[in-house]
């Protein structure tokens, strides 16, 4: 168990990004999944601006950016016409180093994480499947399934279920998984088209009773089509490229000249009864799943991975206490709950085919989103919901905040400023060690230079620049920031006594 304490089972984006953090960080693992290769074909399709900030902590922001597509706006077809173009980018500008998202289809994505577990010489172990779990008073005693057939049981420390909507983990542990499944079924197709919607943006159609959405890809006329099969096919076991309705395309003018691969499915949306059973965690698809509507359910699962990966490497590797585990499942069941009621509902008025809905969605949308993006605060809005900059854990207990002091349990605030060289630089560039540190915007401080020093943490004094002031970063305030990027403690000035009873609870002075 020394060796290898923990066990993540699946290598999807979360069980992988779940690898790659504790991999980072010096922390023993095994990931294994049941598949002989990973998946040849996706429907998650966009990597948000949050993510991406998690990538550039581990390093490979910039090999996304290269093989992806970036998007700064979306366009709102109804009936063939062009009804909205929904930009975002200029909106996200000051929220974060990456203003827009990336089409980068999911086994592309996984390709590129598998390659980036390789350069640190580690390796899914597939074809291995686990079949049984037994938690123990010293871990947990896990079954697997081996590819030749033989079966091993092994005693772990921690297990995290990363094994998506069929969760055998979940199943295990007889947790609930309350939901439901929409009564439409959808299709996904890879093709090479043309037409006013092959443009190289997100583009999204709707028309009486189909909707589409339109992802660009790499590669002359290559598209990602996402879209509704008919009802009175719902209840057909096998569909083709020739089941689908093309009235939403004749519409569009598109014209589809080759579909190089096509699948169907049922989409389902659920969130866990819990996210934890004492060693066991539950993570992505295997703690909730949800509609497509707005590209959240990959992102959402990779934020989990985050959120329990440093937990796990700080108890693990520096002797953190186990309360700090506990709080994974308030901090990500909360945001998963909300995301799932709101894509529910809007995926609901999407693929709704009663009258009122088809009305709502032929006519007053038209002349409403136009309007409303017009207003630069829907924009930065809108911006902030879909790239997932505005995830917060104000209730959690790591999160503290002294009076007047704002900001515990937000995503730091980012800020760039002019280097020794003119470039550009941000305070984001520090986080990529993986670890807490402190930071302070307009002074610098011996005392708590010493502190940190003893504290094995790393300290940046930042300016006061005006971004800094209109961010809402305290002139004397002192910001303890969590490995992932946000605020856990916001004191109002130096203070060595409330900064060390801090660490002293969540990270132990022999760090």
């Amino acid at each position: 168990m020394k060796e290898t304490p923990i066990l993540i089972v699946g290598a999807g984006p979360t069980g992988l990004v779940l690898a790659l953090w504790l991999a980072k960080s010096g922390v023993p693992f095994r990931i294994i999944d049941k598949a002989d290769a990973p998946g040849q074909t996706s429907r998650a399709m966009a990597i948000q601006a949050r993510t991406l900030e998690f990538y550039r902590q581990l390093g490979f922001d910039q090999a996304v950016l290269e093989r992806g597509m970036n998007f700064t706006e979306a366009h709102l077809w109804v009936r063939g016409n062009e009804v909205a173009k929904i930009p975002f980018g200029d909106s996200g500008q000051a929220i974060s180093r990456f203003p827009y998202a990336v089409i980068f289809p999911q086994d592309l994505h996984e390709e590129l994480l598998n390659e980036q577990l390789g350069l640190l010489s580690i390796a899914v172990e597939r074809q291995t499947e686990l079949i049984d779990l037994a938690i123990t008073p010293d871990g947990v005693d896990a079954t697997l399934r081996l590819g030749t057939g033989e079966h091993e049981t092994t005693r772990y420390r921690y297990i995290a279920g990363c094994d998506g909507a069929r969760s055998k983990v979940r199943e295990k542990l007889g947790t609930g998984f309350p939901g439901g499944t929409y009564n439409a079924t959808f299709y996904v197709a890879d093709i090479e088209g043309s037409g006013p919607t092959i443009n190289g943006q997100m583009n999204g159609a709707l028309d009486e009773a189909d909707f589409i959405a339109i992802f660009p890809m790499k590669g002359q006329g290559r598209a990602r089509l996402v879209g509704s099969m008919q009802a009175e096919l719902s209840d057909k076991k096998d569909l083709s490229w020739e089941d689908v309705s093309k009235t939403v395309m004749n519409h569009l003018k598109m014209q589809v000249d080759k579909v190089n691969w096509f699948s169907f499915y049922r989409v389902h949306h659920r969130v866990a009864s819990s996210f934890r059973k004492g060693p066991v965690f539950l993570l992505g698809d295997a703690a909730h799943i949800h509609s497509p509507v707005g590209g959240q359910g990959m992102n959402t699962g990779i934020g989990d991975a985050v959120n329990l990966a440093w937990k796990l490497a700080s108890v693990v590797k520096n002797g953190a206490p186990e309360i700090l585990l506990d709080t994974y499942e308030p901090e990500r069941i909360a945001f998963a709950q909300r995301l799932v009621a709101t894509t529910d509902r809007a995926f609901t008025f999407v693929t709704s085919r009663g009258n009122f809905a088809r009305f709502v969605r032929l006519n007053i949308v038209p002349w409403l989103l136009p309007m409303l993006f017009q207003l630069k605060a829907v924009r930065r809005y809108f911006y902030t919901v879909l790239s997932q900059t505005l995830i917060c854990y104000p209730h959690s207990a790591l999160s503290v905040a002294e009076a007047n002091v704002e900001g515990a349990g937000n995503r730091l605030k980012w800020l760039r400023y002019r280097g020794e060289t003119g470039s550009e630089v941000d305070n984001f560039h520090c986080l990529s060690n993986l670890q807490w540190q402190v930071h302070t915007y307009g002074f610098t401080c011996p005392i708590l230079k010493v502190l940190c020093d003893q504290r094995g943490l790393e300290y940046h004094a930042f300016e006061r620049t005006p971004a800094a002031t209109a961010a809402g970063m305290g002139k004397d305030a002192t910001y303890i920031i969590r490995p992932d990027g946000y605020i856990g403690l916001a004191a109002a000035r130096v203070d060595a006594e409330t900064i060390s009873a801090y660490l002293d609870k969540w990270l132990p002075a022999t760090h």
